[in-house]
């Protein structure tokens, strides 16, 4: 009884001992993964700030400037898209919407982003776009792969339309979660106009034709956590001018928005409870199981053992037959 009851002991622990790296290694790639359906929004904001007033065409600093942006799964589009690419697709139609401290819009730049569910890879397809410019992203935005890596990785642009590496800076305590830092500055570059202007009849062709150009430079950083790769937090110190704008303004720079842009506090205390459920849910499936099987295989292998030798002990014991004699 105690060999068999060893046996199935046995056939248990072999199951669970495979059943660890099968999470690990096989179901974990293939169930984590970006939902096609989600929406997100957030709040960010600078105050104080410098902003253009386009009635005076001077530079003014205000109280406070406003930016909602929003992230909305496209799932029909990914649908589309994952026919052709073969794999799991998460379209993202994104939009910045930037408000004054009067709460007239300033600038709305619209986004399409289209990546890997599973790696944050980028997806190039049709549609992929900033403001109405077809655009072919390298490296990520706005999420960090899965279990993200102590490394620099390449953070693509919007602004600029092109990636640059984006530096680990080191392991920091974020409202209770362990998160990697990260920073990247993008140099003065010449930008294109916003397709949509805050002031009725002026487009990106009018002031191109008056000589004006448009400049940025930004400070990027964001706290990441490593487990989902989602930014708990994120920083710009972001500066736009506006350059040979002499016959204009009657100077040659003039600043469009400067301030240092910070996420709302709701918002940074919503994400981080979003972030530290979803972690769970992740660390499940690469560590918390694998490593629980594990320990559960290595105790049912001991106790198959153990079984084993009291069985093998016990028959020891038994005294041998004693000699049959038949009838006389």
């Amino acid at each position: 009884m105690r060999r068999r009851a060893g046996l199935v002991l046995l056939a248990f622990a072999v199951f669970f001992a495979a059943m660890a790296p099968t999470l690990r290694w096989y179901a974990f790639p293939r169930l984590a993964k970006i939902p096609p359906n989600q929406y997100q929004e957030t709040v960010l904001e600078a105050r104080p700030a410098v902003l253009l007033d386009y009635t005076t065409l001077k530079a003014e600093k205000v109280e406070s400037i406003t930016i909602v942006q929003t992230l909305k799964g496209n799932v029909e589009e990914s649908r589309r898209i994952e026919r052709d690419a073969g794999r799991d697709v998460v379209v993202w139609d994104s939009l910045s919407y930037v408000l004054g401290p009067d709460g007239t819009m300033v600038s709305k730049i619209p986004e399409r982003y289209i990546f890997d569910a599973h790696t944050q890879d980028p997806v190039h397809a049709t549609g992929e776009m900033v403001d109405g410019d077809p655009v072919r992203r390298e490296g990520i935005e706005f999420k960090w792969p899965f279990l993200t890596e102590r490394r620099d990785y390449r953070y693509f642009d919007a602004q600029t339309r092109t990636s640059a590496p984006i530096h680990y800076k080191g392991t920091r305590t974020f409202r209770g979660l362990e998160v990697y830092y990260f920073e990247q500055t993008v140099p003065w570059t010449q930008v294109p106009m916003p397709k949509t202007m805050p002031v009725k009849g002026i487009t990106p062709d009018v002031l191109a034709k008056t000589g004006l150009t448009r400049w940025y430079t930004t400070k990027r950083m964001f706290w990441i956590d490593p487990v989902t790769g989602a930014p708990v937090n994120g920083e710009e110190i972001h500066k736009e001018e506006l350059r040979n704008a002499r016959a204009l303004m009657g100077q040659d720079t003039v600043t469009v928005f400067e301030g240092h842009v910070k996420m709302r506090e709701d918002y940074i205390a919503y994400v981080v409870e979003l972030v530290a459920s979803n972690r769970l849910m992740v660390l499940l499936l690469v560590s918390y199981l694998p490593w629980g099987f594990t320990a559960l295989a290595l105790l049912l292998l001991g106790l198959s053992l153990w079984l084993e030798a009291r069985s093998r002990r016990t028959a020891a014991e038994e005294p041998a037959p004693g000699p049959v004699t038949a009838p006389v």
